[in-house]
């Protein structure tokens, strides 16, 4: 912006250099008047339309030139001034008399159009000069070198002579020729002007014998760094201009020593390193311009008082840190944007002193912090303030939405929570734009927001409000945007309705309705309204088909039932009806065929079982229905395909099972017709006539390839997969015309119709994958994607397949059988992704394949293949996954692998690679998968001297290898995956490439795609692994998936307890080692472990009991160690079979021995348990103490107390007459005798 501003002031200057230049006193010379009036009339140097022109058409030969609007004249009648600009003058030479013009100080032709002309070489004779401003005047070419000879310069200016429908523009072949004898020059603008040279040449020939330099703009011009720190000579300047470059070096410090700089400006530069904090701190500087350079990072520095910033301007870069309070000293910033950077803590109250704050943008931050405290009140000239996506919370104040010049409000995507503040009558009318969206925000929108007159977008969606005033506006109020979705919103209201407020798109999507909301029908501007997943039962009625204005209508995803007819003689502006996902049921009605406006319509997902045919003589401007996933039976009738104007025809996902012959004469525009998922045998040739450009019959009942297809010329999409066609491929198939996408896989295809000539036919997407295909390998010209994988198709590759493979192609021909070597054409293709996997391939990896800076994913995993990894990984290497396993490679792993900086999966597991660990690939950040398995690797694992990190590092398996030494756990902390995983939406892992088609035998249409889509392709990557105790396929990596497995190696010392911090791991496997010590306690905080084998060690101590909060683990083994103790019981750790736990001679209790009460057996007088002799189980001696002593007080009571005795018997017989009263009658004497004899 100030660079603009300073533009302008040259501009006006240059209009008003007379009050440098003398004024006029005299006549103006003949001979220049003349030469000024040739200029004018010469068709051939000078072109211009007159109706735009202010200063041309108003030459006339009868008055003296020196009266002349945009003429300046010295004291002796030289003309010493011109000022053409914006004249619409359209071409200029160097026979043009202009240049006769010897004693010309100031020429300005900017804002012209000289139609791509070359600056002519002619200008070098106006050696007068001081002000040349060519700026924006259309010229192209190179700079003239004679420039160099206007010795007297104090302003160039050739910016902006950009054609940016030809991507031309002026360049600058020798920066420093150009300018060498320029020693005056005070203003240098060359912004857009392409300058040539290597690195800092231009930086060399600006800051040499340029002491006046005051203005140097650059912006644009493809300059390279370093910026060379000879520029501080420039003592004068006071704006830099640097902008929109690529640099891709830091700031030097020394730029802080231009005392005084007013404006600087790097925005765009990729620029990195840390930006020098002294610079912010310049007393004169009023702009400074940062933003764009996402590797620039830096904090800005405690602000004195005597500072004259106006603008500061750091978004997308990476900044971060407090804003220091100190930022309320700057009091005359009017701009400060700070957007999507990395800033934390609070937002300062002292933001409240800058009174002549007019923008303010910290939206994508992560300030954490109330903003309730802030007087915002004292902030009157703030015209934006977006404080979005954010951490934000508390309340938002009402000073805040009290600011008397307030256009755009943002707050959305923060915590805020409670109400909305009112808004007072002391709120401005210019607001234009509220965001509040994604908020905790409740309650009722306050009435008062239809006070705001200049309001037009509104958008509170994913709060928690109830409802918002709809029939408050007691003033006419128009929106052109209101988006209250993703709230609770019930609309019970019913009464009057007001038509004050007006709305033109309105979203209601997802909230609590229940019925239509009764305020919609005095909508008279309305044209898009969305009520889609709400509530909403019933009948839709027919006034809301009705709105006048109404273009857009979505009421998908409730729970209508039927369509109120339309009254008679109404009429619809409705053009797309969206009521897919609802519940209505039976017969489509005829009527909503026949609205006139109506070209999409949406009914898929509902229970419709028939169409009921249009109306006699009734019209259709209907070009997309889609109905898709219904109830539809039978036949397809012939009617729906003659619909005049339909050109899009979903019909799949039903239960269809054939065409209705073609009706006689009638004509078709359809040209996309989707059948997939019916039960359709075929088509009837009839239809051969339709001509189609899209069709698909995936997953139907097809045994053959339809005859009608014969005669598709223009068919350029095809899909007849999944389904039972058998036999060969014909050749026809291929000869349709130009086809893009064609998918014949999973079905029972076994070969290809010859002669098949690779040269003749020309497709761009071809999937045959899942057939059972052998013999002859088609190929095609400018093939984009080629799907072969398993089949059967045996021999060598073509050596020329590369020659028929586009750039940034897809090519598999995984799980077949071929052999041979890879052929080094391939290379030539220069695809994106290529598996070539589960084959026999032998030979060398050819050197050209690693050397490619194209790949993403190169799969040449489960082959034969043998010698070393090619070590000429290149800079700028875009490998995301490497998977070389399972083949029998040797040698090392290549150093070079650290120029591929997107490095994700790295898989060379079962081969014979003998190398220590490569701590060298710490570097690459983005790495996730790391299979090192079954090779020869050896050593320690520790990497002290390296600083990089793994932080998304998933899976890392170093299985069956000789690694040995300590198991370092401070290296498992930086693994940010495994200790913490913040993704709540998993995803594959994997590489996209697009664009191609699904690669899933459930057709290329499924909403479902198994991480792939119609429009792209999602590679999935693959590892073989030890998983609960099994060897397993992961065909399907989430990226929360971990795993660590260290089995079978050498590695010794105790488990460490950082181990345990590995909160998101899924599995870890230290089987096979020589651990010892005991397994540690913090094993208890991985709440996510699934699978844990620690089998075959030296293990001691006990089972920690914080194995009991390991409520997922579903596969344990701690066998064959020399753990002792007691298993733990009351969780599911005593649940796993006794596998887990034999070869443990101290273990006991379920499930490795059944007695739970009773330790291990003593053998050869000692206990099975190694430290038996110092423990005493005092469960069980209590147990057997309590019994002894209970025994004895019973019987000894019996035996030496009468009177116990007495009671004893007494109790007991009456307990057994209870019981048996027969025995009363029976035993009665007895009982007396029983009762004597204990009185005795």
């Amino acid at each position: 912006m100030p660079t603009m501003f300073l533009h302008f002031f040259v501009f006006l200057f240059t209009t008003t250099v007379s009050n440098l230049i003398p004024a006029v006193h005299s006549n103006c010379i003949e001979a220049q008047q003349q030469s000024l009036l040739h200029f004018l009339q010469a068709q051939k140097s000078l072109e211009f339309y007159s109706s735009f022109s202010s200063k041309l058409i108003t030459w006339n030969s009868s008055t003296d030139c020196c009266s002349w609007l945009g003429v300046t004249c010295s004291t002796n009648g030289s003309v010493v001034g011109l000022d053409l600009s914006g004249e619409s003058i359209w071409g200029i030479d160097n026979s043009s008399s202009l240049f006769q013009l010897q004693h010309l100080q100031s020429l300005n032709l900017a804002y012209n159009n000289f139609e791509g002309y070359p600056i002519p070489s002619a200008i070098g004779k106006l050696t007068e000069l001081r002000y040349l401003i060519l700026r924006h005047a259309g010229f192209l070419g190179h700079i003239p070198i004679e420039i160099s000879r206007l010795t007297r310069l104090i302003t160039l200016d050739l910016s902006d002579n950009y054609n940016p429908f030809f991507s031309k523009e002026i360049t600058a072949k020798n920066l420093s020729m150009l300018i060498q004898n320029l020693t005056e020059l005070a203003e240098l603008y060359l912004d857009s002007v392409e300058i040539s040279g290597q690195g800092s040449d231009w930086c060399e020939a600006i800051s040499s014998s340029r002491p006046n330099l005051r203005v140097l703009s650059l912006s644009h011009c493809g300059l390279s760094g370093p910026i060379c720190e000879s520029l501080a000579k420039l003592q004068s300047l006071y704006e830099i201009d640097l902008s929109d470059n690529s640099f891709y070096a830091p700031v030097p410090r020394v730029f802080a020593n231009f005392s005084n700089l007013t404006y600087l400006s790097l925005s765009y530069s990729d620029l990195h390193g840390k930006f020098p904090k002294e610079i912010f701190q310049i007393p004169s500087l009023q702009t400074i311009d940062l933003s764009g350079n996402v590797a620039l990072h830096g904090s800005f520095p405690e602000f004195p008082n005597n500072l004259s910033l106006r603008s500061l301007i750091v978004y997308r870069t990476r900044f971060s840190g407090d804003l220091p309070n100190s930022i309320g000293n700057l009091r005359m910033l009017s701009s400060i944007r700070l957007s999507d950077c990395n800033f934390t803590g609070s937002v300062p109250k002292s933001i409240e002193n800058l009174t002549l704050l007019a923008d303010l943008d910290m939206s994508g931050n992560r300030f954490n912090s109330p903003i309730s405290s802030i007087h915002w009140e004292t902030l009157v000239n703030l015209e934006l303030l977006d404080l979005s996506n954010n951490q934000l919370y508390g309340t938002i104040p009402s000073s805040v939405v009290s600011l008397p010049k307030l256009e755009t409000l943002t707050l959305s995507h923060n915590r805020f929570s409670g109400q909305v503040p009112e808004f007072s009558n002391t709120s401005s009318p210019l607001i234009d734009t509220l965001h509040l969206e994604n908020n905790n925000l409740e309650g009722q929108i306050p009435t008062s927001i239809c006070n705001l007159q200049g309001l037009l977008a509104l958008n509170l969606s994913s709060n928690n409000f109830s409802s918002f005033p709809f029939n408050g506006p007691q003033q006419p109020i128009k929106l052109s945007s209101v988006d209250l979705s993703h709230n609770s919103l019930l609309f019970d209201y019913n009464g009057t309705s007001s038509s004050f407020l007006q709305i033109e798109e309105l979203v209601l999507a997802l909230n609590k309705l229940r019925a239509f909301p009764d305020f919609l029908r005095n909508q008279s501007t309305l044209y898009s309204l969305d009520l889609s997943n709400n509530q909403i039962q019933g009948e839709i009625p027919n006034w809301i088909l009705s709105l006048k204005s109404l273009i857009s209508l979505d009421l998908s995803g409730n729970s209508l039932v039927t369509l109120e007819a339309p009254l008679p003689n109404s009429t619809s502006a409705l053009s797309s009806l969206d009521l897919h996902s609802n519940k209505l049921q039976g017969e489509i009605p005829n009527w909503i065929l026949s609205l006139k406006s109506l070209i999409s319509l949406d009914l898929s997902g509902n229970s419709l079982v028939t169409l009921e045919a249009p109306l006699p003589n009734s019209t259709s401007a209907l070009s997309s229905l889609d109905l898709h996933s219904n109830k539809l039976q039978g036949e397809i009738p012939n009617w729906i395909l003659s619909l005049k104007s339909l050109i899009s025809l979903d019909l799949s996902g039903n239960s269809l099972v054939t065409l209705e012959a073609p009706l006689p004469n009638s004509t078709y525009a359809l040209s996309s017709l989707d059948l997939h998922s019916n039960k359709l045998q075929g088509i009837h040739s009839s239809y051969s006539f339709l001509q189609l450009d899209h069709l698909g019959l995936a997953s139907n009942k097809l045994t053959t390839f339809p005859d009608f297809l014969r005669n598709q010329s223009h068919l350029t999409n095809l899909d007849l997969s999944d389904n039972q066609i058998q036999g060969q491929i014909p050749n026809w198939i291929w000869i349709l015309g130009f086809r893009q996408k064609l998918n014949l896989s999973c079905n029972s295809l076994e070969s290809l119709e010859a002669p098949l000539l690779n040269s003749t036919y020309v497709l761009s997407t071809v999937d045959l994958h899942s057939n059972q295909l052998q013999g002859h390998f088609p190929l095609f010209l400018s093939s984009r994607y080629l799907d072969y994988s398993r089949n059967n198709f045996s021999s060598s590759i073509p050596t020329d397949i590369g020659d028929f493979i586009s750039t940034g192609s897809y090519l598999s021909l995984s799980s077949n059988n071929f052999d041979g070597a890879i052929p080094e054409s391939i290379c030539n293709a220069k695809v994106k992704v290529l598996d070539l996997s589960i084959n026999s391939l032998s030979g060398n990896i050819p050197q050209c394949l690693t050397q490619s800076l194209s790949h993403l994913v190169i799969d040449l995993r489960r082959n034969n293949l043998s010698g070393t990894i090619p070590d000429n990984f290149l800079k700028g290497c875009e490998l995301q996954t490497l998977d070389l396993s399972n083949n029998q490679i040797q040698g090392r792993v290549p150093k070079s692998l650290v120029n591929c900086s997107r490095l994700e999966v790295l898989n060379i597991g079962n081969n014979n690679i003998t190398d220590t660990f490569p701590c060298f690939l710490m570097s690459l950040s983005t790495l996730r998968v790391l299979v090192l398995r079954s090779n020869k690797f050896y050593g320690s694992i520790g990497c002290p001297k390296t600083n990089g990190t793994w932080h998304v590092l998933q899976i890392i398996d170093l299985a069956h290898n000789n690694f040995s030494g300590d198991m370092p756990g401070r290296l498992s902390l930086t693994w940010q995956a495994m200790v913490s995983n913040e993704d709540d939406s998993p995803t594959n892992l994997g590489s996209f490439y697009q664009p191609a088609i699904d690669n899933a035998c459930n057709s290329m249409y499924n909403r479902d795609c198994h991480g792939y889509s119609y429009d792209g392709v999602y590679y999935r990557d693959a590892i073989t692994t030890i998983i609960k105790g099994l060897e397993l396929d992961v065909v399907k990596i989430l990226t929360t998936f971990t795993l660590i497995d260290y089995s079978s190696n050498k590695f010794n010392g105790s488990i460490p307890e950082e181990i345990g911090e590995l909160k998101s791991l899924y599995a870890l496997n230290l089987s096979g080692n020589a651990f010892t010590g005991k397994i540690p306690s913090s094993f208890g905080k991985m709440r996510q472990l699934e699978s844990l084998d620690l089998s075959k060690n030296h293990l001691s101590g006990q089972i920690p009991p914080q194995f009991a909060y390991l409520t997922f683990l579903a596969f344990l083994d701690l066998s064959d160690n020399e753990l002792v103790g007691k298993i733990p019981t009351s969780t599911q750790i005593s649940t796993f079979p006794n596998t887990s736990f034999k070869g443990n001679k101290g273990l006991w209790g379920p499930p490795l021995t059944m007695d739970a009460l009773l330790p291990p057996p003593i053998v050869d007088g000692s206990s099975s348990s190694p430290n038996s002799r110092d423990e005493i189980d005092w469960d069980v001696i209590c147990v057997e103490i309590g019994f002894t002593c209970g025994f004895g007080i019973s019987i000894g009571s019996f035996l030496f107390c009468k009177r116990w005795r007495k009671w004893y018997y007494r109790a007991m017989f009456n307990i057994l007459f209870k019981i048996f009263p027969q025995l009363e009658h029976r035993f009665g004497n007895h009982r007396r005798h029983v009762y004597i004899n204990a009185r005795r």
